[in-house]
């Protein structure tokens, strides 16, 4: 549960996303507030029904890597959360660059848009040390 307050801070559900604006609304919050998470299981994830969204859109990680992008450029994310966030980024845009191979494309797009993140990554961990 959320206040009301909270929702209106971090900018409520994005209206550019078609899908996963629940995860982009979540790394917002995650990114300024404590989250707690219960031991117990809440939600009984079923997949396979016909009306699923990931039947509507194909590659639904690419709008979790848009919404992660929008945080990594947001500056808001503590270097420890950026760091994490990359490691997410990567793994996506790995995901994404495999789809796209078995589908007769090259994936490049994917691949260079984690390596990005990886150099801002790197870069961000230098000047911290410094």
């Amino acid at each position: 549960m959320l206040r009301r307050t909270l929702f209106d801070r971090v900018g409520g559900f994005d209206p550019q996303l078609p899908a996963c604006e629940d995860y982009d609304l979540w790394l917002r919050i995650g990114a300024t507030e404590p989250i707690h998470l219960l031991d117990t299981a809440l939600v009984i994830k079923r997949g396979g029904h016909p009306d699923q969204l990931s039947r509507r859109f194909w590659g639904m990680d690419r709008f979790r890597v848009r919404s992660l992008q929008k945080l990594l450029d947001s500056g808001v994310p503590s270097p420890e959360q950026r760091r994490l966030a990359v490691a997410v980024l990567q793994k996506k845009c790995a995901v994404l660059a495999r789809g796209a191979r078995k589908r007769g494309r090259t994936g490049a797009e994917y691949l260079r848009l984690a390596a990005r993140y990886a150099d801002a990554a790197s870069a961000d961990a230098a000047l911290e040390s410094l």
